[in-house]
């Protein structure tokens, strides 16, 4: 095969964008997504129905109770911070099924999905339909 294609084959299956996951959300796919930042970050603004477990936190201990046959998504700020692959890279040692959000929470706001937490907002109306 060739590198190219064995490249772009491998972002496909651990990176997912946010209308992606906006999909998979409304499908009711078995996905759960993770945001990997401190927990003041999360409590302040985040991806709906996100489970907070920070990166740094991240064990046996407190992954124990989750569905090993779902998939993951990682989150955090964007491109500006790596608590997301942190996240991802951690939750893939511990045995699941994990991708990456691209451009985390800015571009999931930048595509006009809506948040919750303290500065929840609505949604825009406008996505990608990438």
């Amino acid at each position: 095969m060739n590198e190219q294609i064995k490249h772009y084959e491998d972002k496909l299956k651990y990176e997912m964008d946010s209308w992606d996951l906006s999909v998979a959300l409304k499908n009711n796919e078995n996905v759960i997504v993770i945001d990997a930042r401190a927990s003041n970050a999360y409590e302040y603004e985040r991806v709906p129905n996100a489970i907070n477990i920070p990166h740094k936190t991240m064990n046996i201990d407190t992954t124990k109770d989750l569905d090993k046959d779902a998939v993951y998504i990682s989150y955090c700020d964007g491109i500006g911070c790596n608590a997301s692959t942190k996240g991802a890279l951690n939750m893939a040692k511990l045995g699941f099924q994990v991708k990456e959000l691209m451009g985390g929470l800015d571009w999931w706001i930048r595509d006009g999905h809506e948040t919750h937490g303290e500065n929840a907002r609505k949604s825009s109306g406008v996505s990608c339909a990438c």
